[in-house]
């Protein structure tokens, strides 16, 4: 956060900032307002940050590697582009200069919608200086997600922008334990630290670490998941702090799977929509109730002490997860509320970029990961030196079409996402009295002109369509809306936004397309 300070430029794309990563965004702020950082925003909606932008890039939903592309076009063809840290620390960059050939300014903005001056300008401002790179979910939930985040990468390196301070290729993360609970190994493919699954040596020293034998084959990602309970090979569900029946896109479908599976547990603080469904419900305690660590959207690895006691009958998720691996015969750490300290020191005996963490080393102040020994003071910024594979590989990176675009019987296309005064779900903000008051229900975020086209006015009740199914909401006029997009968020179960959209999926993160779908609107009445 401090690092944006640094920077000349900063460009932001699938992130409404200030709204989904509030303390990033005020960071950003004052960048911009103090330090004279530049702000190039690229996002179908006009979000509250394109007021600070210098560039504002609006492209249509779906079409960022076109854009993305772009802009490395214009910055090879005006010899803007860093060839000494090319030549030094990439590689396959002949073939990846040559798949730029076709993306002219002049063939995004037919495609994207992006005026050509924007585009240079942008361009421009991103290669001069030290220039940061800040992206969330509106990036990667799209069939074309992993391809997103290659071309963006493509970009930094192109400028030598990853490595240095003020730089870097810089993901948000949705949730406030995202980070740390992908470092731990949440992950179909991967171990704690990243080791791959199907990795033999990488497997062999977890097995000798926890002796116990371990698959040799990957997971299953979420999604895959619940294909194979509509298939009938998958009979038993543990969902921990898990909500899909309104997270999940085409929730329907989601829905229909948990009531077939013959086995479900969930385990979570409230009865959910999810757990409202379940065969077994355990009841867990909150980040306030237990000891623990948090690692977040920086690396930073931070304790988290228990403030109060959770209710009679909730208890902490390890405590559960150690009970039922005992039950099942297996002798774990016995976790009983107050052992967190020795699951941390597990958990940094097995991950080697924790390897020198200990409670009291951050008893005050979180250190960034990697900490590999108790001498190092952790890594603000990564790849200083050089990339974790050596070289970083430069991608040639086609556009993908969104799996769904708009036609003439679903004409407008629909992106979703969060609103400040709600968070993902719902399952605790939606308790919050003062937080209700501010947000208390769904709506349609729509443009002046599209309202006038269907005969809506601010206030209505309208159907929204999709080709999965019909959800009821209010119309919200708004100058963030522009013409043929709309948006609703997805945090209100009465009114799932994920009802309507599409689960095909980015083939190589399995993330589904949530933030592109079409759909049509048609008034009901006051």
């Amino acid at each position: 956060m401090d690092d944006l300070q640094h920077a000349d430029t900063v460009l932001i794309t699938g992130s409404n900032i200030t709204e989904n990563h509030p303390v990033m965004g005020a960071a950003l702020k004052r960048a911009i307002t103090q330090h004279g950082t530049k702000l190039i925003v690229s996002d179908p909606r006009n979000i509250d940050v394109v007021r600070f932008a210098d560039v504002w890039l609006r492209s249509q939903p779906g079409t960022d590697v076109i854009w993305i592309n772009t802009l490395a076009h214009i910055i090879l063809r005006d010899g803007l582009h860093n060839q000494e840290y090319i030549d030094e620390r990439t590689e396959n960059f002949t073939a990846y200069s040559q798949s730029l050939a076709k993306f002219t300014p002049e063939y995004a903005e037919k495609k994207c919608g992006i005026p050509v001056a924007e585009l240079e300008k942008a361009a421009h401002l991103y290669a001069k200086g030290r220039s940061a790179i800040l992206y969330c979910m509106g990036i990667t939930q799209h069939v074309s997600g992993t391809d997103n985040v290659k071309a963006l990468a493509n970009l930094a390196m192109l400028c030598g922008n990853i490595g240095i301070q003020g730089g870097g290729l810089n993901p948000l993360r949705g949730q406030n334990n995202v980070q740390g609970a992908c470092d731990m190994g949440a992950l179909p493919t991967t171990y704690p630290a990243y080791g791959k699954v199907i990795d033999e040596s990488v497997r062999a020293r977890f097995e000798a670490a926890w002796d116990v034998k371990l698959s040799e084959s990957n997971g299953m990602t979420s999604r895959q998941m619940f294909d194979a309970v509509d298939a009938g090979t998958l009979n038993a569900l543990y969902l921990i702090g898990e909500n899909p029946v309104v997270s999940h896109a085409d929730s329907a479908h989601a829905v229909h799977c948990l009531e077939k599976i013959p086995f479900l547990v969930v385990q979570d603080i409230f009865l959910t929509e999810t757990a409202k469904l379940a065969d077994v419900v355990l009841p867990a305690a909150c980040f306030a109730e237990k000891n623990g660590t948090f690692t977040n959207t920086e690396r930073r690895v931070q304790r988290v002490r228990k403030a109060v006691t959770a209710p009679q009958g909730a208890r902490d998720d390890a405590q559960i997860v150690c009970d039922i691996a005992a039950k099942m015969g297996t002798e774990l750490i016995q976790d009983n509320g107050e052992n967190a300290a020795a699951v941390f020191d597990e958990m940094v005996s097995v991950t080697p970029s924790y390897g020198g963490l200990t409670y009291s080393r951050i008893d005050e102040t979180g250190i960034q990961w990697p900490c590999p020994d108790t001498e190092s003071k952790g890594t603000p910024i990564l790849h200083a030196e050089k990339f974790v594979c050596g070289k970083g590989k430069f991608h040639e990176v086609d556009f993908v079409a969104p799996a769904e675009e708009a036609d003439e019987e679903y004409p407008l296309i629909l992106t979703t996402g969060r609103v400040l005064y709600q968070y993902h779900t719902g399952t605790m903000t939606r308790k919050s009295t003062g937080l209700y008051a501010k947000a208390p229900a769904a709506y349609l975020e729509i443009s002046r002109n599209d309202a006038a086209a269907y005969n809506v006015n601010d206030g209505d009740r309208v159907k929204v369509s999709s080709r999965r199914g019909a959800i009821e909401v209010s119309v919200q006029l708004s100058e963030k809306a522009v013409d043929g997009t709309v948006f609703i968020p997805f945090h209100f179960a009465e009114a799932a936004a994920n009802v309507l959209t599409n689960s095909a999926a980015c083939p190589e993160s399995g993330i589904a397309e949530v933030k592109v779908c079409a759909v049509t609107i048609e008034p009901v009445g006051d």
